[in-house]
This record gives structure tokens, C-alpha cells and sequence, in this order.
């Protein structure tokens, strides 16, 4: 059980913003930036591919709305929006949650967060990578 099952179970309180039969969004108690929001879905799988298509398609329909009410609210021009998928991607929580954070030109509100991309080439055998993960889309 994770404590995202005790705040779906209402075991532990949290402030939500949004909930239906499918998926909840509360605020993160410990905010990157004013309004860090998290989106769960009620069904308890630790990574996207365990997900129904069900959860997984509500997910996709709330998250834009969330974003854009968390800049409305809060003023921020701009949000990331975070999914770590695996204890290797840097995932601590496993129950599958999306992180809505609002970013500032102040650089202080969400200086908590940085992202670094490192981007290398595609290689030679791309093609048959691209044919191998089509295959895999069952």
C-alpha cells in the first residue's frame, strides 16, 4: 500500500482539486512551486503500461485541464508537467502520478526542479528499432 492508496482510501487527507470515478488531483505537500499539483488514478498500478486504457485515457483528458487551471490560478505563464515510470527513471512512489508544476520567471518559485537533456544521435539500426516497438504496441 502507498500513500497514494491511504489518500484515495481517505486514510490520509490531502487537498484536492479535481476528482471523478477515475482519477484524483490534489496539491503535493511538498511543492517545487505554489500550486505543484499531483494527478493520480484511482486504479493502483505502479507504472503507465500497467494501466487500463480506461485510467490511462482519463489521465490524457484531465491533465490539460489541470494545467491550465493551476496557471490560471496561480499566475504562471508555464508549467512542466513530470511522469518518472519505473525506480529507474527515478520513480519513489509506485502507484503512477503525474506532477503539475507551475513555473515563474522568478527563478526561486520552482528552482527545485531541473531537467537536463543530454541529447545523442539516432544510430544506424533507428529502422528496426522503430519496426521492433510497433511490433510491441499489443
Amino acid at each position: 500500500m502507498t500513500i497514494f492508496s491511504k489518500i484515495l482510501a481517505g486514510e490520509i487527507p490531502c487537498h484536492r482539486v479535481h476528482e471523478d470515478d477515475h482519477v484524483l488531483a490534489f496539491l503535493d505537500i511538498g511543492p517545487l512551486s505554489r500550486g505543484h499539483l499531483l494527478l493520480i488514478p484511482r486504479e493502483e498500478k505502479a507504472t503507465l503500461g500497467e494501466l487500463s486504457d480506461d485510467s490511462a485515457a482519463a489521465l490524457g483528458r484531465v491533465l490539460p485541464r489541470l494545467c491550465r487551471a493551476v496557471c490560471a490560478a496561480t499566475g504562471a505563464p508555464a508549467c512542466n508537467v513530470l511522469q518518472n515510470n519505473g525506480a529507474e527513471a527515478g520513480q519513489v512512489v509506485m502507484h503512477v502520478h503525474f506532477h503539475i508544476i507551475p513555473r515563474f520567471p522568478d527563478r526561486e518559485q520552482g528552482a527545485g526542479l531541473r531537467v537536463e537533456w543530454r541529447a545523442g544521435e539516432l544510430d544506424g539500426d533507428a529502422a528496426e528499432l522503430a519496426e521492433a516497438i510497433t511490433a510491441a504496441m499489443t
